[in-house]
Order: structure tokens, then C-alpha cells, then sequence
């Protein structure tokens, strides 16, 4: 897996940056020229996670949130969303549809979901009272055509 380019950006965790890393993470894919389509995947996927972090890594306090990205030469994006909040007890729990542990019924409880549906792997590391890390994979040009990507299961 030969890397062409990366990149690393850490910001505060507030809801502001949010959109700011969704947009970064959209133009650092648009450069192997994907569809439009896979680049809005993209920048949902990278919103759900950073939301996550947002909402649930630093409930009482600040923190920050770590966007690195690279691409390989065969087209295939991988973006890490991290931070060091809180972590995850069980991360496959949390991973169930409609998990959530928001009360009051703010949370859908669906970000892992989401960001499952438009990307082509999620893989999540987390460590309670150290933070959580979220890979996400994506496969923006075909290997056969170079551009291009299908979606999957939809």
C-alpha cells in the first residue's frame, strides 16, 4: 500500500469544527477525482464521527479531536478520527443500531451506522478513560477504471 499523500489536523472539540473537518476531510478525497456522490459519503461519515466526539469523548470538559488522513495509490482513503475523552466501555455495543447513551432522547443512536452505510469499513479502538479512535475506509476510484467508485448496498 504505497501512501501519495496525507495529512493530520487536530482542532478543538466543539461544534463548530465539525463542518470545518467534514469539508477538509471532503476536499482531501476530491483529489483522486472520485464522483461527487462518493465524496459526499465521505464528508458523512467523517461528520458522524467527529459528532460522536464531540457529544460523547468530553461531556464536562474541553478536548480535542485529530482528523489524519491518507491515500493510497490505488485509490483507497483512510481517515482516523480520534480523541482522548472518555472511551467506550464496549465498542460493540456501541456499534449496535439505536445504542445510545444519551438520555432525554436526543440521540438516534446511529452514528456508527451511518458512518458503516457510506463507507467500506469502519474499525474502532477504544480504551475507557484514554479516548477512541475511528478508521474509516474508503475506496474512491475503481481499480479497473482508476475513477470512480459503487456504492455499496444502496
Amino acid at each position: 500500500m504505497k501512501v501519495i499523500n496525507k495529512m493530520r489536523l487536530t482542532v478543538p472539540a466543539k461544534s463548530v469544527n465539525e463542518s470545518f473537518l467534514r469539508a477538509v476531510a471532503g476536499c482531501f478525497a476530491a483529489q483522486a477525482d472520485p464522483p461527487c456522490d462518493v465524496i459526499s459519503d465521505v464528508k458523512t461519515a467523517v461528520s458522524e464521527a467527529v459528532t460522536n466526539c464531540i457529544v460523547h469523548a468530553y461531556p464536562n470538559s474541553a478536548g480535542e479531536i485529530t482528523m489524519a488522513a491518507k491515500l493510497t495509490a490505488d485509490g483507497v482513503l483512510y481517515i482516523k478520527i480520534s480523541d482522548r475523552g472518555r472511551g467506550i466501555p464496549d465498542v460493540k455495543k456501541a456499534m449496535e443500531p439505536l445504542f445510545t447513551t444519551s438520555t432525554g432522547g436526543e440521540r438516534s443512536g446511529l452514528g456508527f451506522t451511518v458512518m458503516q452505510q457510506f463507507t467500506d469499513g469502519v474499525a474502532v479502538r477504544s480504551k475507557p478513560g484514554s479516548g477512541t479512535a475511528v478508521t474509516l475506509k474508503k475506496q474512491l476510484t475503481c481499480p479497473d477504471t482508476e475513477k470512480g467508485s459503487g456504492r455499496k448496498g444502496r
